[in-house]
């Protein structure tokens, strides 16, 4: 069995988003076990598996990210969509932009502190569009 959903995320500001809950109300009925394969349709954000109970978490993967690939740095060549853009490319190809989960008992089998994030790396990157694709029995 294979299932496919589309799923447009709010636009979120520049950081790291919990979208658990987005992922999961946007699918039916999950099968007993399977796997779910989340894809983003974007080049400047990504997807990630991290901790959901602290957020200065997100706030230090913020920090971090933006201290590995700055802004303005001089050999920038892609730089007519403004000062966030390039690094936001460079971000994404580090990140990814596709996950993959197990089910297990009809759920997805994320670890008791993992969530699932999107990492907006625009100031203003708009809303983000996913295909979430079930695999199962």
């Amino acid at each position: 069995m294979v299932q496919q959903y589309s799923l447009t995320l709010p636009a979120y500001s520049r950081g790291f988003h919990l979208i658990s809950h987005h992922v999961a109300q946007a699918l039916d009925k999950l099968p007993d076990t399977g796997m779910i394969n989340i894809f983003l349709h974007h080049t400047s954000a990504a997807l990630l598996i991290n901790e959901n109970a602290d957020p200065s978490v997100r706030i230090d993967l913020d920090s971090s990210y933006d201290h590995l690939v700055p802004e303005r740095m001089p050999f920038y060549t892609h730089t007519m969509e403004g000062d966030d853009d390039m690094p936001a490319h460079v971000k994404s190809a580090l990140t990814g932009v596709s996950l993959t989960v197990p089910i297990q008992s009809g759920r997805m089998a994320l670890g008791t502190w993992q969530g699932i994030f999107l990492a907006e790396f625009r100031d203003r990157g708009g809303r983000r569009r996913l295909t979430l694709t079930v695999y199962g029995e």
